[in-house]
């Protein structure tokens, strides 16, 4: 699927397809066509507004949530202590960042900034640097249908350098979505002799970017070390993660993305 957007010229039209594909356009749809069905065909009407009420509130509970990553997207563990202690002593290697979205302004800072998921992997990214004392990239550009702006990855190399202190090696600010960042990342960093990749991006998001980045290194040996953050605490079922929350549906909405993602060769 993916590939067709790019033979058509259409890739712009992706956030606008997330939109009808992801909660909860689908299912107010079902209660809109219930509704409509009511005075003619009532059980079908029914069966209709108790399927979208029903999987809307599914979709706003952790336990739905949390399930639908997990199955969906199959993260992989994060960093062992063993491993961090490999990568002290690997050659050649670099961490990499993927950018995760930004806010073209902010009025709080008169400037722009990253959002949410692109602070938190730039902090972990960081903190991996400090750790193993390895080279940052940092991988975004304006992804489609965004604001015209700064983009990820000048707006990282900023705060990098004037919050954390530690100046990123390389940075990446064409790309505009996963594949873009694999296809940019990888010529940039093999072009310095670099073999080993440590790519640091949200759980949901890492099998897709391992994709990206193993097909980007195809026919090299550049070896990816997946750096997944953000994973769930291992834990039973408690009863509040059935009651519904808006943070639980954006949970969902970002497995769902992944899943249809990875489906369509994105």
């Amino acid at each position: 699927m993916n590939e067709i957007f790019l033979s058509l010229g259409i890739e712009g039209w992706k956030p606008f397809a997330k939109m009808l594909l992801l909660p909860p356009v689908p299912m107010l749809l079902l209660v809109l066509v219930g509704a409509r069905l009511m005075f003619t065909r009532r059980l079908l009407a029914w069966l209709l507004i108790l399927l979208g009420v029903t999987s809307l509130y599914l979709a706003c509970t952790g336990a739905v949530s949390g399930a639908l990553g997990r199955w969906l997207t199959q993260p992989p563990p994060a960093l062992s202590e063993a491993t961090l202690n490999e990568l002290k002593r690997a050659p050649r290697t670099a961490i990499v960042v993927l950018g995760g979205g930004r806010r073209a302004y902010a009025p709080e800072y008169g400037m722009s900034t990253l959002n949410p998921l692109g602070a938190e992997r730039l902090r972990y990214g960081l903190w991996l640097a400090r750790a193993t004392s390895l080279p940052v990239a940092f991988s975004g550009g304006v992804g489609h249908g965004a604001l015209e702006g700064a983009s990820e990855g000048e707006i990282a190399a900023r705060v990098a350098e004037r919050e954390y202190n530690r100046p990123l090696r390389w940075v990446e600010s064409e790309s505009r979505d996963t594949r873009e960042n694999a296809l940019r990342t990888v010529a940039l960093l093999r072009a310095d002799g670099i073999e080993r990749i440590v790519l640091v991006t949200h759980d949901l998001h890492m099998q897709r970017a391992v994709r990206n980045f193993e097909r980007a290194a195809t026919g090299s040996n550049l070896v990816i070390v997946p750096a997944p953050m953000s994973l769930p605490n291992p834990g039973r079922l408690r009863a509040s993660d059935w009651l519904p929350r808006a943070d639980y549906l954006d949970d969902t909405n970002y497995a769902l993305h992944e899943w249809l993602g990875l489906l369509a060769g994105a």
